[in-house]
């Protein structure tokens, strides 16, 4: 704050969290004293102060959408129905923007929230049956420390136990908008107004569960999506087998190879595990191995292949298979083909995203067969491609 009057700074914007209560949590307390520090100088402050920020990267969300997926039913403390009003993050973002813009006499502290005021219970909830899971059965006890509940979410989620615990502590407080400070008074509402918790949370679950090319950089981030600087754990589990191998026969013939993957042709190596795993989707209702494309050896979007439908197909670079056999989750399989000197290089993926616990154990009973079928599958298919 002292450096930015000395350089002349104008305006700071501070985002804080909503610290209405008396008795506050370590972690809202901190973030009030910053707030206070940094109005201590002369510079003109905007200090915005939220409840959980409902996006891709926000660790409060992030911490709700794994505690949700991964557990069918849990125990939890008394925070669990405290009120807090979350915002969509494309609705902080705005007002970030719009303090920043504001004319200089407008400064001090003001609450940012959504369109509703839910429990943690109620949140988790919704996103269940917006994530397709089943009804979460949730238990409310009083003897969980907000330590041994940060252990916990620690253990259960790939959020560290470290970040966990201050938001734990946090949630012991309301976080709800106090009218007299709400950030309307000052500033003006998004164009579109302020999201519900739904339509929020539609938003950060529609791009991980609809993609088109994983490969694809040209897609329009938007403020829902992940982004580089987040950390490793944020965006949902996605599980990943990616190989990777050279051959010595050109891009055209590696290409011609995988358009005539499926059907008669086959998966180039234990196919009757492939015939397998039809029959058993055939059996629980799935589509199990259907007939051929228009034509088995070119690669059209939209057309069925076994058990997958083609997602999508750069010609002579890139397709991705979308699984349409019944699994606990969304899977694809993707081969990438990049020319170099001496020869092709080629990337296999096959893609999954678990919903639910029975997703993760789905995709780790899986694990040993992937290991034995997708690295023959491509040393086949490539020295077919070699041969012909």
């Amino acid at each position: 704050a002292e450096a930015a009057a000395r350089n002349g700074v104008q305006r700071i914007v501070y985002l804080g969290g909503i610290a209405n209560d008396e008795n506050l949590s370590k972690h809202l307390e901190s973030r009030r004293s910053v707030g206070k520090v940094l109005a201590s100088t002369g510079v003109s402050v905007i200090e915005l102060r939220a409840g959980i920020i409902i996006g891709s990267g926000s660790a409060s969300f992030e911490m709700l959408r794994y505690l949700t997926e991964h557990l069918p039913a849990m125990v939890t403390p008394r925070w669990v129905d405290n009120p807090t009003q979350p915002v969509a993050i494309v609705n902080m973002l705005h007002f970030l923007v719009a303090a920043a813009r504001a004319p200089r006499e407008v400064q001090g502290v003001f609450d940012v929230g959504g369109a509703e005021t839910l429990t943690y219970r109620q949140m988790m909830m919704r996103f269940a049956k917006a994530a397709g899971l089943r009804r979460r059965f949730i238990v409310k006890v009083p003897l969980l420390t907000p330590r041994i509940s940060s252990m916990w979410v620690g253990l259960v989620t790939p959020v560290p136990a470290s970040i966990a615990r201050p938001l734990i502590d946090s949630l012991i407080n309301k976080v709800v908008v106090d009218p007299s400070k709400s950030v309307l008074t000052v500033l003006p509402p998004p164009p579109e107004g302020l999201l519900t918790f739904d339509q929020a949370l539609k938003r950060a679950l529609e791009r991980t569960n609809a993609p088109t090319r994983w490969t694809d950089a040209s897609r329009p981030w938007v403020a829902w999506d992940v982004a580089v600087t987040d950390p490793s754990w944020t965006g949902g589990s996605l599980f990943v087998d990616e190989r990777e191998r050279m051959t010595t026969a050109s891009r055209e013939q590696v290409w011609k190879t995988l358009s005539s993957l499926g059907g008669t042709t086959g998966w180039y190596g234990f196919e009757w595990l492939w015939r397998l795993r039809g029959r058993i989707d055939s059996v629980f209702g799935g589509v199990g191995m259907r007939a051929g494309r228009t034509d088995p050896n070119v690669l059209r979007v939209g057309d069925p292949l076994d058990f997958w439908r083609i997602a999508d197909v750069v010609d002579g670079q890139t397709v991705l298979l979308r699984a349409e056999m019944r699994v606990p989750g969304q899977a694809w399989l993707e081969f990438r083909v990049q020319p170099v000197d001496g020869g092709t290089h080629v990337v296999q993926r096959a893609i999954f995203r678990p919903r639910g616990l029975a997703g993760r154990l789905y995709w780790w009973v899986l694990i040993p067969f992937h290991a034995i079928i997708f690295p023959g599958m491509l040393r086949n298919a490539l020295a077919h491609a070699e041969r012909s």
